[in-house]
């Protein structure tokens, strides 16, 4: 019998830059991309860091199991489950995405995870933000010829949007 693993999804706003937050938060108001980010990751589950976990303005996000990777020994986060090592996150949320017959998890952040999972990753849902703000975390480097874009979307800037954006879907070549 052949085990069909979920893809591995990143679902992440950057800035012209590279910038994907500032001070614990993100570095503009996009009320489109949640719109976008809700969509995506409803009903699966999402893996992110401790310090994405509590960046959060609503924990847990509802209607998808939250996994908080960290190192943090006995660290609780009341209504999502917490692990050790990414290898863990990626266990749970696999046999959580099969139980509900889901075939994508999302990972969501922060920096430190989408580095250590950036060679696991399936697809890319890429906001490219059209600005460059000031921040302290930095979206690790993207290979783009190991990608192939399979959808584009500009949006202007609308209400609740700081800045004009792009909607990308990449996928591993």
């Amino acid at each position: 019998m052949v085990t069909i693993f979920p893809r591995i999804a990143f679902v992440v706003a950057r800035g012209a830059n590279g910038v994907i937050g500032s001070d614990g938060d993100l570095p503009w108001r996009l009320s489109s991309d949640l719109k976008r980010f809700k969509a995506i990751t409803s009903g699966k589950p999402i893996i992110m860091g401790r310090k994405t976990w509590e960046s959060l303005p609503r924990r847990p996000l509802p209607g998808r199991l939250n996994i908080v990777v960290t190192r943090q020994a006995g660290y609780q986060a009341e209504g999502g489950v917490v692990v050790g090592e990414p290898g863990d996150a990626l266990k749970a949320a696999f046999e959580q995405a099969r139980s509900d017959g889901v075939d994508e998890v999302c990972v969501i952040g922060g920096a430190q995870i989408y580095a250590a999972m950036m060679g696991l990753a399936d697809r890319l849902y890429l906001t490219e933000v059209e600005a460059s703000p000031a921040g302290d975390t930095v979206l690790p480097e993207i290979i783009e010829t190991a990608w192939h874009e399979v959808a584009r979307e500009p949006f202007p800037a609308g209400p609740g949007d700081d800045h004009a954006f792009v909607l990308r879907t990449l996928d591993r070549r």
